[in-house]
Parts: C-alpha cells; sequence; structure tokens
C-alpha cells in the first residue's frame, strides 16, 4: 500500500491585542495622529483574521490582554466578536484566554454568545479542547484566563500532556523568567515549567518584544513562543519595529517552523542620528527629512510614530543646547509631514550630542583627565571591564543622571569622552543640570 500522505495544517498564534488603546499621550497635539492610533489596534486584529483566513489556518489562539483595561470598551468587544464570527463562518476555530489587562472577573462583557466554534477559557483549570479535521483529531488546546489582575499563581504548574493524538498546544498569558524584563511578572514561571507539561506548543503572551525562547525536538518537547504584540502602543524598546502574530506550521503532529508576519498598521521606530560633521540646524534637519523617508519606504505602506536620538560628538552640540532649540526643530518636522499619507508623526527628539573634543590635547596634558583617557583607551580592549566600570559609574550617580548616563554607555567610544570629562559638574552638563 503507498504511504499516507503527511498531515500537514497551520494555526496563528497573537496575543495582547489591546483592542482600542487610547493612546492618550499624542491627542492634545494632534487629534488626526490619535484617532488613527486608537483605530489602530483593532485593524491589526482584522488583520490577524485575514491572516488566519488567508492561510486556511486550523485555528486562532489569542494569549490574554485582548482589551486594554477593565472598561472593554463596546467597540472594541464588538470588533472582536465580529472578526472571530467571520473566521467561524470559513471553518476556522478560535481559542481565547484573558490576561492582566482583561481578567475574567473585572469590567464588563457586551457578549454574551460567541460564535460557534469559539472557546474562551475560564479561570478553574485548563479544559483541553479537540480539533478535528476531516473525523480526524490534528490537535488539542488547553488553556486558562486570569480571573483578577494580580495573578502570581505559577499557572503552568496546572497544566499536562492529555492522551491522545495530534499536536498539543497549551495557552498562557505568563512571565516567563528572563524573558519578560520591564513587564509585571503574573504567572510567573520557568522554561523547565513549562516543559513538566510535555506538551508540543506553548502559546505564550504579556511580553510585548516577542521571541521564540524553545524549538522542541518533538513530541512532549514544546516550542515555546511570544508572538509580541499585534499593533504597538508606545515607543518604548519592546514596542518598536515589526509587530503581528506567527504562523505556525505543524506536520503528522510536529512543529515545523514558526513564521512572523507584520500585522501592524503604524509602526514606532527610533532613529540614530549621528552630528558628526554637521555645522547647523537646517543640516540636521535634512539628514532628519531623510532618515524618515527611507524608514517610510521599509514600513511597506504603514504609518510611522518616530523618535530621533541625536548622537556623538560635534559643533552642532551648542546650537542644539540653546534654549527651544530642539522644541522647535521637532515642531518644524511635525509640521513638514502633517499632510502625509500614511502618516508620519515627529514623537520625540532626544539630545544625546556632546560638545567637540580635541583627546589628542588632553591626552599630553599629563594631569587627571589624561590618566581617566589613557584608562579608557585601556577599557575599550576589554569589554568586560568596561562593562564592570561602566556599571558602577551609572550606580555612582544621583537617579536622575543614571538614565542619560546609560545610553551614552551603550557606546564603548563615548567611555573615552566620559571619564575624560572627569567630574560630576561635567555629567549635571551632559543632563542638563536639571535636579
Amino acid at each position: 500500500m503507498p504511504e499516507a500522505a503527511p498531515r500537514r495544517f497551520c494555526f496563528v498564534h497573537a496575543a495582547d491585542l489591546h483592542l482600542d488603546t487610547p493612546f492618550d499621550g499624542v491627542h492634545a497635539a494632534a487629534p488626526r495622529i490619535a484617532a488613527a492610533l486608537r483605530e489602530a489596534s483593532l485593524q491589526a486584529f482584522d488583520e490577524v483574521v485575514e491572516l488566519a483566513r488567508r492561510r486556511s489556518a486550523a485555528f486562532l489562539l489569542v494569549a490574554g490582554d485582548v482589551y486594554d483595561g477593565a472598561e472593554r470598551g463596546l467597540r472594541a468587544q464588538l470588533r472582536f466578536r465580529d472578526g472571530l464570527a467571520r473566521l467561524a463562518a470559513d471553518g476556522i476555530e478560535s481559542f481565547v484566554v484573558h490576561g492582566n489587562h482583561d481578567p475574567v472577573e473585572t469590567g464588563w462583557s457586551a457578549v454574551r454568545a460567541w460564535p460557534e466554534g469559539v472557546k474562551v477559557f475560564g479561570t478553574r483549570s485548563p479544559e483541553v479542547v479537540p480539533v478535528a479535521r476531516d473525523g480526524e483529531v490534528i490537535a488539542t488546546v488547553q488553556g486558562i484566563s486570569y480571573a483578577r489582575r494580580a495573578t502570581t499563581e505559577n499557572l503552568a504548574l496546572r497544566f499536562c500532556r492529555p492522551e491522545g493524538p495530534g499536536l498539543h498546544v497549551g495557552l498562557l498569558h505568563c512571565n516567563v523568567a528572563g524573558a519578560g524584563e520591564g513587564h509585571d511578572n503574573y504567572s510567573p514561571c520557568s522554561l523547565d515549567d513549562l516543559r513538566r507539561a510535555r506538551l508540543d506548543y506553548w502559546a505564550l503572551g504579556h511580553v510585548h518584544s516577542g521571541g521564540i525562547l524553545a524549538e522542541g525536538s518533538g513530541p512532549g518537547d514544546p516550542w515555546v513562543v511570544y508572538p509580541g504584540n499585534t499593533q504597538a502602543r508606545s515607543g518604548r524598546r519592546s514596542e518598536r519595529g515589526p509587530k503581528g502574530a506567527v504562523v505556525v506550521h505543524v506536520e503528522d503532529g510536529r512543529v515545523l517552523r514558526v513564521e512572523q508576519v507584520a500585522c501592524d498598521r503604524v509602526r514606532f521606530v527610533e532613529l540614530e542620528c549621528p552630528v558628526e560633521g554637521l555645522e547647523g540646524l537646517d543640516g540636521l534637519e535634512q539628514l532628519l527629512d531623510r532618515l524618515a523617508d527611507e524608514a517610510l519606504e521599509q514600513a511597506e505602506g504603514r504609518s510611522l510614530v518616530l523618535r530621533a536620538r541625536l548622537a556623538g560628538r560635534g559643533p552642532l552640540h551648542d546650537a542644539l543646547r540653546r534654549t527651544g532649540a530642539v522644541e522647535e526643530l521637532l515642531e518644524h518636522l511635525r509640521e513638514g509631514a502633517s499632510d502625509q499619507e500614511p502618516f508620519l508623526w515627529w514623537d520625540e527628539i532626544a539630545d544625546r550630542s556632546l560638545p567637540p573634543q580635541d583627546l589628542g590635547l588632553l591626552r599630553g596634558r599629563g594631569d587627571f583627565a589624561s590618566d581617566l583617557l589613557s584608562l579608557s583607551d585601556e577599557l575599550k580592549s576589554d569589554r568586560a571591564s568596561l562593562a564592570s566600570v561602566a556599571d558602577e559609574l551609572v550606580r555612582s550617580v544621583p537617579r536622575y543622571l543614571a538614565r542619560d548616563l546609560e545610553e551614552l554607555l551603550a557606546d564603548g567610544e563615548q567611555l573615552a569622552g566620559l571619564l575624560a570629562l572627569g567630574t560630576l559638574a561635567a555629567l549635571d552638563e551632559l543632563a542638563g543640570g536639571e535636579p
């Protein structure tokens, strides 16, 4: 008899939709941009739905934080219900858990009956739900929702591999040790905790930066995946760059690969802008415009929220330090891009530039500054010692200076000039002298 054809299918894994996020920070400055940002989270979810339909996915997983808060606005709830209804009409099942932003016991629900084929997991224990195609079970999905926001129990310990064929999937909103820096430590667990359940794929939510924490080797050794959020919510590091969902490709009960697909409508980007060689603010404006155009081209039709980080040494530093210079440049850039579509919104210009410095002159002075510069020259060839000195320096300065200092020390080349300055008064100058 000929061998049976391999059973192939795919499913879509999304998380942290935060539907109807308000983006209050830009509303006063640009109501049109704020309205577009608020719509973006809903449009990104629509794109997740269309992604599942285009790929003829077997099912969709949503790993928590469907809504941004307990209020759960009406249009967000109806948009979510309607999207799942479109999937159900195509025979695509949906599985949903709630996380810390939208726990089950708070807020209100406008949806009393979900479409057929939609499973919203409860809070007591993981319920195992089979997924069948052509009368054959191809997967099981189990999940658990948060009852309340501050869920500190390790919910991963409640999961275990069920009996039966197919791919075994766990759906959970949690913070895996080492993966969720900057995120609240809700439902904390370790990779070993997840492996102990002997599932094949862990569909996680909570960590917006996303990432594949483990690539499973076969049944019982799981893939562990954060897809990241579907639409960025701010300019924080974890929110920058492409956002979306993952498509998981399965053959004969094993995950073959995980494909990341962008679904966002507005992208947050930080531009690194060197000031070396720039003499005037007009030259800086032209450089920022060029960098913005390049970022817009790379965004493939998406709108952008931009932050520029000015770095390096040069004579332009003095002009940037003039009262109101950076703020006026920011406003001018906003005016120049106000009518673009897709839109381009300049959110912030962070001036981290430094004044020009003649290091050769410093090296020859034979004083404290030249000794510090010699030390920094040695450290630049020893990355471990460099990191140690940088950490100690950050701990030794007042808290209000620490953030600026950390950014300067991120570039080892900056340490030479910084150490050569040698005094806290110089650090005060870099931070603008604000207490």
